[in-house]
């Protein structure tokens, strides 16, 4: 296929790898062009100067930008995605969103004689350069079939959660986990530090039953460690956890477990940790015992 893909961030840049390793015809635009051309010095593809210049002639375009704002920009701006695009183009959405956003691009896409997918993935950096990512997709089924052989590039699992929208609440749902996860792992590793046990060998035991997870598994050890410098930077998932509390707010749902874990990754960002792994969260419980 003829393939474009619209930022070239911590994910988008090995992302739009697979897809080119794959055999696609690939387009790439990053807002800072430098990265764009290093892109295609690493990998077979060329740039485009603009979102609209890279979309115009493509069968699948996918997106991986920061926030609504963004994707605003790169879709509906004067240089857009949208404003050269061919009818029957399929657009793909890989940024972590509202699901607003992706019902109003979703929207403009139908006037155009477009379709759109919102799709954002769990699996951090690590996920995206081994190509194993997650996709929670929302759409329709018609739209997932085409997509596939670009999905298969660079995902493990691909899901239609429903209809357009749906793919940003399941990320939502993912982000809730994690916070809550990480909050638990961050008391469990202090208590077991304090009690004398081996960490190390205490996750290698524990990732096998009920309380195994990623997040143990991955993270455990590392933070028994104070070892933060991975992928998935805290302040990033403020931004995350900032959609799951307006989204929440606007069903009349209460989130007290990630209202407080949002909260402690806000002090640690004022701390000057905004850049470090989501599990620095075992920090804020230090200052708490």
């Amino acid at each position: 296929m003829k393939v474009s893909f619209i930022g070239l961030g911590t994910m988008g840049y090995p992302m739009a790898g697979h897809v080119s390793k794959a055999g696609h015809t690939v387009v790439v635009y990053n807002r800072s062009s430098e990265k764009a051309q290093k892109w295609c010095e690493e990998h077979t593809g060329t740039f485009a100067n603009t979102p609209a210049l890279a979309a115009q002639n493509s069968d699948v375009v996918l997106t991986c930008v920061g926030n609504d704002d963004d994707l605003r920009a790169v879709y509906l701006g004067l240089d857009g995605a949208f404003q050269n695009a061919k009818v029957g183009t399929l657009f793909i959405d890989h940024t972590t969103a509202s699901a607003e956003v992706a019902k109003e691009l979703h929207h403009a896409a139908q006037e155009r004689g477009f379709f759109f997918m919102d799709a954002p993935v769990s699996g951090g950096q690590a996920g995206a350069v081994n190509g194993v990512l997650t996709v929670m997709i929302g759409g329709e089924k018609n739209d997932v079939d085409k997509a596939q052989p670009v999905l298969d590039c660079y995902a493990k699992a691909s899901t239609l959660m429903g209809p357009v929208g749906n793919g940003q609440i399941a990320k939502m749902v993912n982000q809730i986990l994690i916070g809550g996860v990480l909050s638990g792992l961050s008391e469990g590793i202090r208590f077991a530090q304090k009690a004398g046990l081996d960490v190390a060998t205490l996750v290698d035991t524990l990732k096998h039953g009920a309380a195994g997870s990623w997040q143990l598994e991955n993270r455990g050890e590392t933070m028994s460690k104070d070892e933060f410098d991975f992928g998935f930077a805290i302040e990033w998932m403020h931004k995350d956890l900032g959609l799951c509390l307006a989204q929440a707010e606007k069903m009349g749902l209460a989130l007290p477990l990630t209202q407080a874990v949002d909260q402690d990754y806000q002090d640690l960002m004022a701390e000057g940790r905004g850049r470090q792994d989501t599990s620095v969260l075992v920090k804020a419980f230090d200052k708490k015992s």
